[in-house]
Protein backbone atom coordinates (compact mmCIF):
# COMPACT_ATOMS: atom_id res chain seq x y z
CA UNK A 1 0.00 0.00 0.00
CA UNK A 2 2.64 2.81 0.67
CA UNK A 3 4.31 2.01 -2.37
CA UNK A 4 1.43 2.41 -4.52
CA UNK A 5 0.94 5.78 -2.34
CA UNK A 6 4.30 6.77 -3.05
CA UNK A 7 3.78 6.01 -6.31
CA UNK A 8 0.84 7.95 -6.69
CA UNK A 9 2.25 11.47 -5.08
CA UNK A 10 5.64 11.34 -7.19
CA UNK A 11 2.80 11.05 -10.33
CA UNK A 12 1.01 13.96 -8.52
CA UNK A 13 4.52 15.90 -8.56
CA UNK A 14 5.62 14.70 -12.19
CA UNK A 15 2.52 16.37 -13.27
CA UNK A 16 3.17 19.25 -11.35
CA UNK A 17 6.50 20.19 -12.92
CA UNK A 18 5.24 19.26 -16.20
CA UNK A 19 2.58 22.14 -16.09
CA UNK A 20 4.94 24.37 -14.90
CA UNK A 21 7.45 23.64 -17.41
CA UNK A 22 4.64 23.82 -20.31
CA UNK A 23 3.81 27.40 -19.00
CA UNK A 24 7.53 28.29 -19.24
CA UNK A 25 8.20 26.81 -22.39
CA UNK A 26 5.23 28.48 -23.58
CA UNK A 27 6.71 32.06 -21.97
CA UNK A 28 9.78 31.33 -23.74
CA UNK A 29 8.61 30.97 -27.49
CA UNK A 30 6.02 33.96 -27.35
CA UNK A 31 8.05 36.52 -24.92
CA UNK A 32 8.02 38.34 -27.81
CA UNK A 33 4.80 38.79 -28.61
CA UNK A 34 3.67 39.98 -25.12
CA UNK A 35 3.88 43.82 -25.63
CA UNK A 36 2.40 46.09 -23.01
CA UNK A 37 2.10 49.46 -24.70
CA UNK A 38 1.98 52.91 -22.64
CA UNK A 39 -0.15 55.20 -23.27
CA UNK A 40 -3.30 55.93 -26.01
CA UNK A 41 -3.31 53.88 -28.77
CA UNK A 42 -5.59 54.67 -31.87
CA UNK A 43 -7.66 52.50 -34.45
CA UNK A 44 -8.57 53.10 -37.65
CA UNK A 45 -12.05 52.12 -37.25
CA UNK A 46 -14.09 51.80 -33.88
CA UNK A 47 -16.75 49.26 -33.41
CA UNK A 48 -19.97 50.30 -31.82
CA UNK A 49 -19.61 47.95 -28.22
CA UNK A 50 -22.10 47.76 -25.90
CA UNK A 51 -20.94 47.50 -21.99
CA UNK A 52 -23.88 45.47 -19.20
CA UNK A 53 -23.47 46.18 -15.79
CA UNK A 54 -25.52 43.61 -13.65
CA UNK A 55 -26.14 44.96 -10.34
CA UNK A 56 -27.42 43.11 -7.35
CA UNK A 57 -27.18 45.08 -3.97
CA UNK A 58 -24.10 46.96 -5.28
CA UNK A 59 -25.13 50.13 -3.89
CA UNK A 60 -21.36 50.97 -2.32
CA UNK A 61 -19.64 50.14 -5.72
CA UNK A 62 -21.72 50.64 -8.81
CA UNK A 63 -21.14 54.16 -9.03
CA UNK A 64 -17.52 53.88 -9.14
CA UNK A 65 -17.94 51.04 -11.80
CA UNK A 66 -20.12 53.17 -14.21
CA UNK A 67 -17.78 56.10 -13.72
CA UNK A 68 -14.70 54.30 -15.17
CA UNK A 69 -17.04 53.22 -18.22
CA UNK A 70 -17.84 56.91 -18.54
CA UNK A 71 -13.77 57.80 -18.65
CA UNK A 72 -12.75 54.95 -21.24
CA UNK A 73 -11.34 56.34 -24.63
CA UNK A 74 -13.30 55.34 -26.45
CA UNK A 75 -16.06 57.65 -28.66
CA UNK A 76 -18.80 57.85 -26.56
CA UNK A 77 -21.17 57.78 -29.78
CA UNK A 78 -20.00 54.12 -30.19
CA UNK A 79 -20.04 53.33 -26.59
CA UNK A 80 -23.32 52.49 -25.65
CA UNK A 81 -23.95 51.38 -21.29
CA UNK A 82 -26.17 49.38 -19.87
CA UNK A 83 -26.99 49.24 -16.03
CA UNK A 84 -29.18 46.25 -14.70
CA UNK A 85 -30.48 46.87 -11.58
CA UNK A 86 -31.58 43.07 -11.16
CA UNK A 87 -33.88 43.16 -8.10
CA UNK A 88 -31.54 44.80 -5.32
CA UNK A 89 -33.01 45.23 -2.14
CA UNK A 90 -30.76 48.49 -1.07
CA UNK A 91 -30.00 51.50 -2.45
CA UNK A 92 -28.71 50.34 -6.13
CA UNK A 93 -31.37 51.63 -8.34
CA UNK A 94 -31.46 54.93 -7.31
CA UNK A 95 -27.66 55.17 -7.29
CA UNK A 96 -27.81 53.92 -11.26
CA UNK A 97 -31.03 56.23 -11.71
CA UNK A 98 -28.63 59.50 -11.22
CA UNK A 99 -26.51 58.35 -14.37
CA UNK A 100 -29.97 58.43 -17.22
CA UNK A 101 -28.65 61.94 -18.05
CA UNK A 102 -25.94 60.61 -19.81
CA UNK A 103 -26.79 59.93 -23.45
CA UNK A 104 -25.45 56.51 -24.15
CA UNK A 105 -26.41 54.96 -20.87
CA UNK A 106 -30.17 53.37 -20.04
CA UNK A 107 -31.12 52.43 -16.95
CA UNK A 108 -32.80 48.94 -16.20
CA UNK A 109 -34.84 47.12 -13.59
CA UNK A 110 -36.17 44.01 -13.82
CA UNK A 111 -36.87 41.44 -10.73
CA UNK A 112 -34.09 38.85 -10.20
CA UNK A 113 -33.47 36.09 -12.03
CA UNK A 114 -32.00 34.00 -9.94
CA UNK A 115 -28.15 34.16 -11.08
CA UNK A 116 -25.87 36.83 -13.06
CA UNK A 117 -26.81 35.31 -16.17
CA UNK A 118 -30.36 36.48 -16.02
CA UNK A 119 -29.20 39.60 -16.19
CA UNK A 120 -26.90 39.56 -19.28
CA UNK A 121 -29.39 37.96 -21.27
CA UNK A 122 -31.76 40.90 -20.84
CA UNK A 123 -29.21 42.49 -21.75
CA UNK A 124 -28.49 40.66 -24.86
CA UNK A 125 -32.23 40.98 -25.74
CA UNK A 126 -31.57 44.47 -26.33
CA UNK A 127 -28.55 44.72 -27.93
CA UNK A 128 -28.24 46.39 -31.36
CA UNK A 129 -24.32 46.52 -31.39
CA UNK A 130 -21.96 43.79 -33.19
CA UNK A 131 -19.99 43.73 -29.60
CA UNK A 132 -20.95 42.82 -25.95
CA UNK A 133 -19.14 43.39 -22.81
CA UNK A 134 -20.35 43.42 -19.12
CA UNK A 135 -18.42 45.09 -16.09
CA UNK A 136 -19.51 43.45 -12.58
CA UNK A 137 -20.31 46.07 -10.50
CA UNK A 138 -17.34 45.82 -8.41
CA UNK A 139 -15.15 46.56 -10.63
CA UNK A 140 -13.67 49.35 -12.14
CA UNK A 141 -11.88 49.91 -16.14
CA UNK A 142 -8.44 51.45 -16.98
CA UNK A 143 -9.16 54.34 -19.12
CA UNK A 144 -7.26 52.64 -22.15
CA UNK A 145 -9.09 49.17 -21.70
CA UNK A 146 -11.77 49.02 -23.90
CA UNK A 147 -9.68 50.14 -27.14
CA UNK A 148 -7.02 47.87 -26.44
CA UNK A 149 -9.20 44.93 -26.19
CA UNK A 150 -10.62 45.94 -29.46
CA UNK A 151 -7.48 46.22 -31.17
CA UNK A 152 -7.18 42.66 -31.08
CA UNK A 153 -10.45 42.44 -33.14
CA UNK A 154 -9.09 44.50 -35.60
CA UNK A 155 -6.04 42.36 -35.84
CA UNK A 156 -7.99 39.24 -36.80
CA UNK A 157 -11.39 38.33 -37.84
CA UNK A 158 -11.69 35.33 -36.65
CA UNK A 159 -11.10 36.22 -32.47
CA UNK A 160 -14.39 35.99 -30.91
CA UNK A 161 -13.93 37.22 -27.46
CA UNK A 162 -10.95 38.91 -25.87
CA UNK A 163 -10.74 38.96 -22.06
CA UNK A 164 -8.62 41.47 -20.00
CA UNK A 165 -6.08 41.72 -17.08
CA UNK A 166 -7.99 41.39 -14.19
CA UNK A 167 -5.98 42.90 -11.02
CA UNK A 168 -6.90 43.41 -7.38
CA UNK A 169 -8.13 47.22 -7.17
CA UNK A 170 -6.79 47.28 -3.24
CA UNK A 171 -5.14 45.48 -1.21
CA UNK A 172 -5.55 46.37 2.59
CA UNK A 173 -4.47 43.52 4.57
CA UNK A 174 -2.76 40.27 4.26
CA UNK A 175 -5.69 38.03 2.66
CA UNK A 176 -6.13 40.87 0.02
CA UNK A 177 -2.58 41.08 -0.67
CA UNK A 178 -2.33 36.91 -0.95
CA UNK A 179 -4.91 37.37 -3.44
CA UNK A 180 -3.26 39.96 -5.30
CA UNK A 181 -0.12 37.64 -5.96
CA UNK A 182 -2.51 35.57 -7.10
CA UNK A 183 -3.95 37.65 -9.59
CA UNK A 184 -0.58 38.28 -11.14
CA UNK A 185 0.03 34.97 -11.55
CA UNK A 186 -3.28 34.73 -13.16
CA UNK A 187 -2.58 37.14 -15.49
CA UNK A 188 1.05 35.18 -16.82
CA UNK A 189 -1.65 31.76 -16.79
CA UNK A 190 -4.04 33.79 -18.72
CA UNK A 191 -1.66 35.06 -21.53
CA UNK A 192 0.06 31.84 -21.87
CA UNK A 193 -3.33 29.63 -22.50
CA UNK A 194 -4.01 32.02 -25.07
CA UNK A 195 -0.97 31.62 -27.08
CA UNK A 196 -2.16 28.21 -26.58
CA UNK A 197 -5.37 28.54 -27.20
CA UNK A 198 -6.95 27.34 -24.43
CA UNK A 199 -8.56 29.71 -22.19
CA UNK A 200 -11.49 28.10 -19.91
CA UNK A 201 -13.05 31.33 -18.45
CA UNK A 202 -13.85 34.59 -20.26
CA UNK A 203 -14.31 36.49 -16.48
CA UNK A 204 -17.20 38.97 -15.79
CA UNK A 205 -14.47 42.13 -15.89
CA UNK A 206 -15.00 43.43 -19.15
CA UNK A 207 -14.43 40.60 -21.63
CA UNK A 208 -15.86 41.85 -25.19
CA UNK A 209 -17.22 39.05 -27.31
CA UNK A 210 -18.70 39.07 -30.85
CA UNK A 211 -22.36 39.14 -31.22
CA UNK A 212 -21.90 36.07 -33.59
CA UNK A 213 -20.98 34.28 -30.53
CA UNK A 214 -24.59 34.07 -28.78
CA UNK A 215 -26.44 34.16 -32.10
CA UNK A 216 -24.65 31.11 -33.12
CA UNK A 217 -24.53 29.24 -29.57
CA UNK A 218 -26.94 30.89 -27.61
CA UNK A 219 -27.40 32.94 -24.47
CA UNK A 220 -25.61 32.58 -21.27
CA UNK A 221 -26.86 29.95 -18.98
CA UNK A 222 -26.38 29.03 -15.53
CA UNK A 223 -23.50 27.16 -15.55
CA UNK A 224 -22.98 26.50 -11.82
CA UNK A 225 -22.71 30.26 -10.60
CA UNK A 226 -20.20 30.60 -13.07
CA UNK A 227 -21.49 31.35 -16.65
CA UNK A 228 -18.44 33.16 -17.35
CA UNK A 229 -16.73 29.58 -17.48
CA UNK A 230 -19.28 28.21 -18.91
CA UNK A 231 -19.32 30.30 -21.60
CA UNK A 232 -15.94 29.54 -22.14
CA UNK A 233 -16.34 26.24 -22.39
CA UNK A 234 -18.85 26.11 -25.46
CA UNK A 235 -16.92 28.07 -27.16
CA UNK A 236 -13.78 25.61 -27.20
CA UNK A 237 -16.41 22.92 -27.90
CA UNK A 238 -17.32 25.27 -30.77
CA UNK A 239 -13.84 26.21 -32.12
CA UNK A 240 -15.05 29.61 -31.38
CA UNK A 241 -11.11 31.40 -30.81
CA UNK A 242 -10.50 33.51 -27.33
CA UNK A 243 -7.60 35.61 -27.05
CA UNK A 244 -6.22 37.38 -23.52
CA UNK A 245 -5.42 41.25 -23.69
CA UNK A 246 -2.66 41.13 -20.92
CA UNK A 247 -2.37 44.93 -21.36
CA UNK A 248 -6.06 45.95 -21.04
CA UNK A 249 -6.34 46.43 -17.23
CA UNK A 250 -9.67 45.80 -14.70
CA UNK A 251 -9.41 46.24 -11.11
CA UNK A 252 -12.02 44.62 -8.91
CA UNK A 253 -12.53 44.26 -5.56
CA UNK A 254 -11.73 40.90 -3.49
CA UNK A 255 -12.58 39.32 -0.48
CA UNK A 256 -11.04 40.70 3.01
CA UNK A 257 -11.54 38.16 5.29
CA UNK A 258 -11.21 34.29 5.37
CA UNK A 259 -14.92 33.30 5.09
CA UNK A 260 -15.47 35.62 2.34
CA UNK A 261 -12.46 34.24 0.14
CA UNK A 262 -13.44 30.79 1.15
CA UNK A 263 -17.31 30.80 -0.18
CA UNK A 264 -16.34 32.89 -3.43
CA UNK A 265 -13.54 30.10 -4.15
CA UNK A 266 -15.98 27.23 -3.21
CA UNK A 267 -18.36 28.71 -5.83
CA UNK A 268 -15.21 29.08 -8.20
CA UNK A 269 -14.28 25.35 -7.94
CA UNK A 270 -17.02 24.14 -7.96
CA UNK A 271 -18.65 25.87 -11.04
CA UNK A 272 -15.11 24.10 -12.40
CA UNK A 273 -15.97 20.94 -11.42
CA UNK A 274 -19.75 21.15 -12.26
CA UNK A 275 -18.44 22.77 -16.01
CA UNK A 276 -15.77 20.04 -16.24
CA UNK A 277 -18.50 17.45 -15.49
CA UNK A 278 -20.65 18.61 -17.83
CA UNK A 279 -18.35 18.86 -21.04
CA UNK A 280 -16.58 15.45 -20.02
CA UNK A 281 -16.96 14.77 -24.14
CA UNK A 282 -14.28 17.06 -24.81
CA UNK A 283 -11.38 15.67 -22.24
CA UNK A 284 -8.42 14.19 -23.75
CA UNK A 285 -10.46 14.53 -27.40
CA UNK A 286 -7.51 16.32 -30.25
CA UNK A 287 -9.74 17.69 -32.43
CA UNK A 288 -10.77 20.33 -29.10
CA UNK A 289 -6.98 20.80 -29.11
CA UNK A 290 -5.11 22.29 -25.80
CA UNK A 291 -8.30 23.21 -23.93
CA UNK A 292 -8.75 19.87 -23.57
CA UNK A 293 -5.80 18.00 -23.93
CA UNK A 294 -3.88 21.13 -21.09
CA UNK A 295 -6.05 23.14 -19.62
CA UNK A 296 -9.01 20.70 -18.28
CA UNK A 297 -6.43 17.90 -17.42
CA UNK A 298 -4.30 20.22 -15.44
CA UNK A 299 -7.27 21.54 -13.51
CA UNK A 300 -8.12 18.09 -12.73
CA UNK A 301 -4.80 17.45 -11.54
CA UNK A 302 -4.47 20.11 -9.64
CA UNK A 303 -7.45 19.47 -7.38
CA UNK A 304 -6.58 16.00 -6.64
CA UNK A 305 -2.88 17.01 -5.99
CA UNK A 306 -3.79 19.83 -3.54
CA UNK A 307 -6.53 17.44 -1.86
CA UNK A 308 -3.64 14.40 -1.71
CA UNK A 309 -1.01 16.00 -0.75
CA UNK A 310 -3.46 17.78 2.67
CA UNK A 311 -4.78 14.59 3.09
CA UNK A 312 -1.27 13.56 3.91
CA UNK A 313 -0.23 15.99 6.10
CA UNK A 314 -3.51 15.41 8.04
CA UNK A 315 -1.94 12.17 8.44
CA UNK A 316 1.48 12.51 9.10
CA UNK A 317 0.09 14.67 11.67
CA UNK A 318 -2.30 12.18 13.65
CA UNK A 319 0.46 9.57 13.03
CA UNK A 320 3.15 12.01 15.10
CA UNK A 321 0.18 12.96 17.57
CA UNK A 322 -0.37 9.36 18.50
CA UNK A 323 3.90 8.30 18.16
CA UNK A 324 4.20 11.04 21.35
CA UNK A 325 1.28 9.75 23.11
CA UNK A 326 2.67 6.22 23.26
CA UNK A 327 6.00 7.99 23.58
CA UNK A 328 4.02 9.82 26.77
CA UNK A 329 2.83 6.49 27.85
CA UNK A 330 5.93 4.56 27.56
CA UNK A 331 8.26 6.80 29.29
CA UNK A 332 5.78 9.66 30.99
CA UNK A 333 6.78 13.23 30.84
CA UNK A 334 9.67 15.15 31.34
CA UNK A 335 10.35 18.58 32.45
CA UNK A 336 14.05 18.51 31.44
CA UNK A 337 15.21 21.09 29.06
CA UNK A 338 14.70 19.73 25.30
CA UNK A 339 17.72 19.92 23.50
CA UNK A 340 17.96 21.57 19.76
CA UNK A 341 21.73 20.56 18.33
CA UNK A 342 21.43 20.73 14.63
CA UNK A 343 22.33 17.89 12.08
CA UNK A 344 22.49 18.47 8.41
CA UNK A 345 22.56 14.43 8.31
CA UNK A 346 18.44 15.33 9.35
CA UNK A 347 18.14 17.36 6.64
CA UNK A 348 15.49 15.91 3.66
CA UNK A 349 17.52 15.48 0.82
CA UNK A 350 15.02 13.08 -1.66
CA UNK A 351 14.26 14.07 -4.88
CA UNK A 352 11.11 14.80 -4.41
CA UNK A 353 11.70 18.21 -1.90
CA UNK A 354 14.04 19.62 -4.63
CA UNK A 355 10.90 18.90 -7.11
CA UNK A 356 8.38 20.97 -4.99
CA UNK A 357 11.20 23.69 -4.53
CA UNK A 358 11.60 23.52 -8.12
CA UNK A 359 7.78 23.97 -8.71
CA UNK A 360 7.62 26.80 -5.86
CA UNK A 361 10.43 28.81 -7.90
CA UNK A 362 8.23 28.12 -11.59
CA UNK A 363 5.28 28.99 -9.49
CA UNK A 364 7.13 32.37 -8.02
CA UNK A 365 8.13 33.12 -11.85
CA UNK A 366 4.88 33.69 -12.48
CA UNK A 367 3.92 35.82 -10.48
CA UNK A 368 6.68 38.19 -11.03
CA UNK A 369 6.41 38.35 -14.75
CA UNK A 370 2.58 38.48 -14.56
CA UNK A 371 3.10 41.44 -12.04
CA UNK A 372 4.98 43.19 -14.80
CA UNK A 373 2.25 42.87 -17.44
CA UNK A 374 -0.67 43.91 -15.34
CA UNK A 375 1.54 46.38 -12.78
CA UNK A 376 4.41 47.45 -15.23
CA UNK A 377 7.19 46.92 -12.32
CA UNK A 378 9.63 44.18 -11.64
CA UNK A 379 9.90 43.54 -7.81
CA UNK A 380 9.45 40.61 -5.13
CA UNK A 381 7.11 41.29 -2.01
CA UNK A 382 5.78 40.10 0.87
CA UNK A 383 2.20 39.52 -1.22
CA UNK A 384 4.46 36.33 -2.71
CA UNK A 385 4.90 34.90 1.15
CA UNK A 386 1.37 35.49 1.86
CA UNK A 387 0.00 33.77 -0.91
CA UNK A 388 2.08 30.80 -0.52
CA UNK A 389 1.03 30.75 3.30
CA UNK A 390 -2.37 31.48 3.29
CA UNK A 391 -3.29 29.55 -0.19
CA UNK A 392 -1.52 26.36 1.19
CA UNK A 393 -3.13 26.43 4.68
CA UNK A 394 -6.82 27.41 3.25
CA UNK A 395 -6.88 26.28 -0.18
CA UNK A 396 -7.42 22.51 0.43
CA UNK A 397 -10.60 23.23 2.49
CA UNK A 398 -12.40 24.87 -0.44
CA UNK A 399 -11.13 21.87 -2.52
CA UNK A 400 -12.26 19.28 -0.59
CA UNK A 401 -15.67 21.54 0.05
CA UNK A 402 -16.30 21.61 -3.52
CA UNK A 403 -15.74 18.20 -4.15
CA UNK A 404 -18.13 17.48 -1.61
CA UNK A 405 -21.02 19.59 -2.40
CA UNK A 406 -20.75 17.92 -5.83
CA UNK A 407 -21.44 14.13 -5.12
CA UNK A 408 -24.14 15.08 -2.52
CA UNK A 409 -25.50 17.88 -5.47
CA UNK A 410 -25.40 20.45 -2.88
CA UNK A 411 -24.95 24.49 -4.75
CA UNK A 412 -22.33 26.54 -2.97
CA UNK A 413 -24.26 29.91 -2.12
CA UNK A 414 -23.65 33.04 -4.65
CA UNK A 415 -22.05 34.96 -1.36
Amino acid sequence: MALIMDLFFYALIFLSVYVQIFFLVTFLENRKKIIVREGAIKLDHYPAVTIAVPCWNEEATVYKTVRSLLALNYPKDKLKIFLIDDGSTDGTYRVIKRFEKYSNITVFQKENGGGKHSALNFALSKLKTNFFSCLDADSFADSESLVRIMSYFAFDPMVMAVAPSVTVSSAGNMIQRAQQAEYCMGVYTKKMLGFLGAINVTPGPLTVFRKKVFDDLGPYRHGHNTEDMEIAYRMQKNDYKIEHCNDAYVYTNTPATIKKLYKQRLRWIYGFINNTIDYRSVLFQKKYGNFALFTLPTGVISILAISYLFGGIIYNLFKSLYSKFIQFKTVGFSLSSPKFDFDWFFVNTQSSVFLVIFIYALVAFAIIFGQWMSERKWKISLNMIYFFVIFRLIAPFWLLKAIYNTILKRKPDWR
